[in-house]
């Protein structure tokens, strides 16, 4: 069961970016991307790390995802009229169009080379976590713990970093404030 979950879970993820990199349409792009983001919560959740997968959700879904589908809504410009007798090629892909059959080569021969290099590596590795037991054990507690313990003074640095970060964008997105010599002339 938890195998065919992991399978579902992986192919949720690599289907939702592949639709991520293949569709055109930057909205359509921001719905694959939350389907991609559910698929790596869920195999956070398989792996037995249950606040990644909480942190994955709220934070990236519910924060970063929603700010993405906002920002593309409210900065949708109707379309302008398309000169259809320009005849000026696109700069970029006409300067990639040089050698088109060694650049072809070149390119599939990185990638080629860099998916066997990753492969080996990963093949090679000794993943500690492969071999332990699957555990159901909540993380939550230790996480508690460990940042009022251990790790209090960074978790307080970071805190008060956050806040100064939240001051000067409150500074910076304020309206200028306009002199008493400027407002009486």
């Amino acid at each position: 069961m938890v195998q065919v979950a992991f399978y579902a879970f992986s192919a949720l993820t690599l289907v939702g970016a592949l639709a991520v990199l293949l569709t055109r349409n930057v909205l359509y792009a921001a719905f694959f991307l939350l389907l991609t983001l559910f698929g790596v919560a869920g195999l956070f959740v398989l792996a037995s790390a249950d606040f990644l997968a909480i942190a994955q959700i709220m934070i990236y879904v519910g924060g970063v995802l929603v700010l993405v589908i906002f920002g593309i809504m409210l900065t949708h410009k109707p379309d302008l009229p398309i000169d259809i007798n320009s005849q000026q090629p696109n700069r970029i892909a006409s300067q990639n169009r040089v050698g088109v059959g060694a650049g072809w080569v070149i390119a599939l021969l990185v990638a080629g080379s860099l998916f066997i290099a990753l492969y080996t590596l990963l093949a090679r590795a000794n993943f500690i976590l492969l071999s332990r037991p699957v555990g159901w054990q909540s993380t939550m507690n230790t996480i508690g713990k460990q940042l009022m313990t251990e790790y209090v003074v960074p978790f307080e640095i970071a805190g008060i970093l956050l806040l100064a970060a939240l001051v000067g964008a409150t500074y910076l997105a304020a309206p200028p404030i306009k002199s008493s010599r400027n407002a009486t002339s």
